[in-house]
């Protein structure tokens, strides 16, 4: 989401406004204190979460959020959401006609059906990847099919706002099978049965249309607001910490681990959980492990997890050797789904059990990092972090220490920020064409 801009208004204040209470405001999965409370108490399983409804709750949420004296000046919107989370639902309605598929539910059910059809080692040769999900559901679903349409969440997201079904960004799609280079589906996926469920791909930041009428009348938004596509949440990271030269990376440490490098070739491999996104006229090489605070978070509670960092010794390397896992299964830089978490032995002390985490969950990031350069990507030298991790600093000493590299907290660690970014480009080219 941006403000408007002025005669004589320059980015920066734009993007000043945007620190100052607008930039959670596209941040899908961060709720308010009452929603979030109200949401947590049903997440006894991912069966019998409302997945869909929490969603469209955190968003009206957010929306409502805006000072009101700053709605009318709100000129675009963009999201940024979980790559490979899949909506089937009606065409016609938008209802949906399946529970969502979550980002890292693997569906070894299709995985060889994929295999069959798709080139050797495709990014979609994954149980956890998009088109896995789809050939899932068509195979298990016997109605509704010709009524179906595919959406991720994002896209389903601002459907809710603009309003227009079957409508997907080239970031998203990829894990559905979308080749970014030639800006189509390829031939092998066309060919298939459930092609008609896919949607229609755009770039990222592009103008789709204006906020549907009623939205913007109810909660004082302009008329000509414009709604644009979205990208991942690790995409967006990206863009939000503005590394623009080949061999500057992002790692995102959230509730996983995630790797984007900016490189100047394309590289990918279903083998080890790598693939390519599009940024413009480059490649943003990396994977997502299953790794990462959602582990931590099992373990200890925030207050813990800070008091225990302030007595680690970053430069102390662990002899612990675990790898973290919240269930079992791992994407990258392996995709193994039989994987098996591993923290054990646990030592008597804390203080030592969170650096072994800490260190093992570097040692992860840097085997990442080791292999892109061994399949050909461009060079790391120098990594920004995002995500709730970026905040703890004996964990950024600790990365840098095992990474050999400069590691350091990106301006901006929000992915909304990046979402953000995405809505100024849109609403500049809807502005350069009136």
């Amino acid at each position: 989401m941006m403000c408007r801009w002025v005669s004589g208004c320059i980015l920066e204040w734009i993007l000043v406004l945007l620190e100052q209470g607008l930039l959670l405001l596209i941040k899908m999965g961060q709720f308010f204190p009452k929603e979030r409370k109200s949401i947590q108490n049903l997440r006894k399983t991912e069966e019998s979460i409302d997945w869909l409804r929490s969603w469209k709750v955190t968003l009206f949420s957010l929306l409502e959020a805006v000072p009101v004296n700053l709605r009318p000046l709100i000129a675009s919107i963009s999201i940024d959401g979980t790559s490979a989370t899949t909506i089937i639902i009606d065409s016609n309605s938008g209802e949906p006609l399946w529970r969502p598929f979550l980002y890292n539910e693997s569906c070894p059910d299709a995985l060889p059906v994929v295999k069959s059809i798709a080139p050797a080692n495709h990014t979609v040769c994954s149980g956890t990847s998009t088109l896995c999900k789809l050939v899932s559901w068509w195979n298990t679903e016997g109605e509704n099919r010709e009524l179906a349409l595919l959406l991720h969440q994002a896209d389903w997201l601002l459907w809710l706002l603009h309003g227009k079904l079957g409508l997907s960004d080239y970031n998203n799609a990829l894990k559905v099978g979308y080749d970014p280079e030639l800006e189509s589906y390829p031939p092998w996926l066309l060919s298939q049965p459930y092609s008609q469920l896919l949607p229609s791909v755009q770039a990222p930041g592009t103008s789709i249309g204006y906020l549907k009428e009623g939205i913007g009348t109810e909660f004082g938004f302009p008329k000509d607001c414009v709604v644009c596509t979205g990208t991942t949440d690790s995409i967006a990271a990206f863009l939000a910490a503005r590394a623009t030269e080949p061999g500057k990376a992002v790692t995102s440490l959230g509730s996983t681990l995630a790797i984007k490098l900016l490189s100047t070739g394309r590289i990918e491999d279903a083998r080890f959980g790598v693939y390519s996104h599009r940024l413009d006229d480059k490649w943003l090489v990396g994977g997502a492990s299953n790794t990462g605070g959602a582990v931590l978070r099992q373990i200890f509670t925030d207050e813990q997890l800070e008091k225990l960092s302030e007595h680690i010794d970053p430069m102390e390397v662990s002899p612990l050797d675990y790898y973290p896992l919240q269930v079992v299964g791992e994407r990258f830089p392996v995709a193994d789904p039989k994987m098996v978490p591993r923290l054990h032995p646990r030592p008597q002390s804390d203080v030592e059990y969170l650096h072994g985490i800490l260190e093992s969950i570097a040692r992860i990031e840097a085997k990442g990092y080791s292999l892109l350069k061994d399949m050909g990507a461009t060079q790391v030298d120098e990594v920004f972090t995002a995500g709730g991790g970026a905040k703890n600093e004996k964990w950024t000493k600790i990365r840098e220490r095992v990474l050999g590299l400069p590691v350091s907290r990106a301006i901006q660690t929000e992915a909304a920020y990046g979402a953000a970014l995405l809505a100024l480009k849109g609403a500049q080219a809807q502005h350069s064409e009136q």
